[in-house]
């Protein structure tokens, strides 16, 4: 059976950035619970906030490859959570950031999201920027990551008999800043698939990897497929161009 690494603590020493919020009508189920694509909107916000901050090179030249998520406890309507996020590690062209979200009510949600530094005219990969690894080398404590993908590899094919599809509407609202679906926007098919599933609760373990972008006016399909104890969504264009593999799987009590 697949199971996930476990998560990374928060470092000793090096640089964190820490912030809190409350969590708002908007971000929750109709049972009050945060949903997956607010946290990961919640993941975008302290990014930048932390970039700002830290007076880091490049701010805005870097896209999502993958995000992960550990769900202990989920936060709920109302609550206020504490967000610490910081570098845990890098590569060539890439980072990767760690945030950890705590309540006073016991939620807990651990995160890991590797972001991708390019060139934001062609978005073509480029070497971290000048000026970068000094500022996160002590807290990454020199951990290298690699930006290889974890799920989306070595899937049964999209027509398999027990692979269900259904048509997915690409909305001008999932658009963001840089003419693509938000990363956020793709963690909506996993809380789809929740609603229709509660046996799938928390603590659960999920990621969303990015293999290629989805623009206005693309049609999308998600295929979902059980595999032994992973739920597999992928997001696929047109025929058999997969833009996206999202897993969900439970994690042991």
């Amino acid at each position: 059976m697949w199971r996930p690494q476990e998560p990374v603590p928060l470092p000793q020493a090096g640089r964190t950035f820490s912030t809190s919020r409350r969590v708002r009508l908007g971000d929750v189920t109709p049972k009050g619970r945060l949903r997956l694509d607010a946290t990961a909107r919640y993941l975008q916000d302290i990014a930048n906030d932390d970039a700002v901050d830290g007076n880091y090179p490049d701010i805005h030249g870097w896209v999502v490859r993958r995000t992960e998520m550990w769900v202990y406890q989920f936060p709920t309507y109302m609550t206020d959570i504490s967000l610490t996020t910081w570098c845990g590690g890098y590569g060539s062209h890439w980072a990767e950031r760690r945030t950890h979200i705590v309540g006073a009510d016991g939620a807990r949600i651990e995160t890991a999201a590797l972001w991708v530094h390019v060139n934001m005219e062609t978005l073509k990969p480029e070497p971290l920027p000048a000026g970068f690894i000094p500022l996160i080398a002590e807290s990454s404590g020199g951990r290298k990551v690699r930006s290889n993908f974890v799920v989306g590899k070595s899937l049964p094919d999209l027509n398999a008999l027990d692979a269900t599809s259904e048509s997915w509407p690409v909305r001008f609202a999932d658009m963001d800043a840089v003419g693509h679906m938000n990363n956020a926007s793709y963690w909506i098919a996993a809380e789809e698939y929740l609603s229709k599933h509660g046996e799938l609760r928390a603590p659960m373990h999920a990621v969303v990897e990015h293999h290629l972008s989805v623009d206005p006016g693309n049609d999308i399909c998600l295929v979902t497929q059980h595999i032994d104890d992973r739920v597999i969504i992928r997001h696929v264009l047109g025929g058999d161009a997969v833009a996206a593999v999202t897993q969900l799987v439970k994690l042991p009590q």
